[in-house]
């Protein structure tokens, strides 16, 4: 997979992690919390796996632009926020842990790879608009940055819903769920405006 990255696998692989997220998340009513826990672990990996493609693609030449390095911090701290949640899903996986290891090991790493995350949404804002026109329909993949902000301010929310008190309580479940349920329908919907129009078939006689 990263020995040819595509702009299009790693639209996929966004899509994938966006959409097990927005499962996990939409599903808490009727899924066992150790299923909505799992969805979000394995949908986490895939967000590294699409980041991954993504900081590939935006490697920096030696004359690098402005927008190339705006373009590649964005990727690079994107990258780490998704090792973050990688580390919170995968502890909150695990059962019996203290009040104090899920502030420690599943709170605090999700709090980390939220903010990455929108570092990581100014920083493509950047370097898609220009900095006295931030708000520019005619920038490129301008959708899709300003949705994937919308989102990262959803997962912001959402890590201070899921804040863990000291006796071990979450501070808002409700807003911790609804915003990554909003978040990665914002990611998911990104992904999709981003993934670039099918080639041509070819013309058959």
């Amino acid at each position: 997979m990263f020995t040819r990255p595509t702009l299009r696998r790693e639209s996929r692989l966004f899509v994938i992690g966006s959409a097990l997220f927005a499962a996990g998340s939409g599903g808490v009513l009727v899924l066992p919390a150790a299923t909505s826990n799992l969805l979000y672990f394995v949908g986490s990996w895939f967000f590294t796996a699409a980041a991954t493609v993504q900081l590939l693609l935006t490697h920096r030449p030696p004359a690098a632009t402005r927008v190339d390095r705006y373009d590649w911090w964005s990727a690079a701290v994107q990258w780490a926020g998704t090792l973050a949640f990688n580390v919170s899903t995968g502890f909150a996986l695990v059962a019996g842990l203290t009040a104090s290891e899920e502030r420690n090991l599943v709170w605090r790493p999700d709090a980390v790879g939220s903010v990455c995350f929108l570092v990581s949404s100014a920083l493509a804002v950047v370097a898609t608009t220009d900095t006295y026109a931030l708000w520019d329909p005619h920038a490129r993949n301008w959708r899709s940055t300003w949705l994937n902000m919308l989102g990262s301010l959803a997962f912001g929310a959402s890590a201070v819903g899921a804040h863990i008190d000291p006796a071990g309580e979450t501070l808002a479940p409700r807003l911790a769920d609804l915003g990554t349920f909003v978040g990665a329908v914002c990611f998911l919907v990104a992904a999709l405006w981003m993934r670039p129009a099918d080639p041509p078939e070819p013309h058959r006689t």
